[in-house]
């Protein structure tokens, strides 16, 4: 019996092992990358995991060069403000779903998550139309669009969280005398945090990552994010892989950190609204 059930766990440990080697591998591999030679990417070295002649040139290019310095700083001005604002937005619409009894409530929260399916090229067209009409391209109001790809979901995760929150709670502020405003913050708000930091972050990973909506409405180079300007380290005739790896290592730096640094916040506003007490 112990040995079957020792052989079962080595065999897991084993699956475990191999399934985040590969899940792992390919950002491995994009750093390694990024310390290679063009001739060495495209050479017969190109599948070396040591570099045989290891260079900070795509490092220093896309440094000094290509301005990733630049969008760098539009993603965090754009992930951060998209953040700030769907968190309110998302907080107060959420609270409302969960608390107020209204018809249509089952219907209302199954449109938010329909709108959260839609593919962004239905509305990259009406979106374009708008912001040329309004002489809002190549400008940073990028970030209201970005609403139709992070609302619903920190609704969605925000709505769990609020229901978890005894209604006795604040009906005791309200008779001691508390508004509704002092309710939310003093009392709703600190106890929903685990889900709301929750949200702002997966918030702001979206926000980070977006694309359609960034290249299609800001052409400048000054206003690209960082997504968009890794699509443009090509040339005529080919895609610079020594620099798009280097950019690649840089950009992915921000997230990891506040993924590693916050990752038991992460999992316990994630788990807390899973459980109905």
């Amino acid at each position: 019996m112990k040995h079957s059930k020792r052989k079962l766990l080595v065999m897991f440990g084993i699956v475990v092992t191999g399934y985040l080697f590969i899940m792992v591998f390919p950002f491995l591999w994009i750093f390694i990358t990024s310390f290679k030679t063009s001739g060495e990417i495209f050479g017969t070295g190109a599948f070396n995991v040591i570099p045989e002649d290891p260079t900070l040139k795509n490092y220093a290019v896309i440094l000094f060069e290509k301005g990733i310095l630049r969008a760098i700083i539009n993603s965090f001005v754009v992930a951060i403000s998209t953040t700030i604002y769907v968190i309110v937005v998302a907080s107060l619409c959420a609270y409302a779903i969960s608390r107020f009894h209204f018809k249509g409530k089952s219907i209302l929260l199954g449109l938010v998550l329909a709108v959260s399916m839609f593919p962004q090229m239905i509305i990259t067209g009406p979106v374009y139309n708008l912001f040329y009409d309004l002489g809002w391209l190549n400008s940073y109001f990028v970030i209201l669009p970005y609403s139709t790809i992070t609302l619903p979901m920190a609704v969605w995760i925000l709505v769990t969280h609020f229901n978890q929150i005894p209604l006795a709670l604040e009906e005791s502020a309200k008779i001691d005398g508390a508004t509704r405003i002092q309710t939310l913050t003093k009392i709703v708000f600190p106890l929903a945090a685990p889900g709301v930091f929750t949200t702002a972050i997966i918030t702001f990973i979206a926000a980070w990552n977006e694309f359609l909506l960034t290249i299609t409405l800001n052409t400048e180079s000054n206003f690209h994010t960082v997504p968009v300007a890794i699509s443009f380290l090509r040339d005529q005739f080919s895609i610079l892989w020594g620099e798009v790896a280097a950019a690649t290592t840089i950009v992915t730096i921000p997230t990891l950190i506040i993924v590693l640094i916050f990752q038991k916040q992460i999992v316990s506003g994630l788990t807390s609204g899973g459980v109905k007490e």
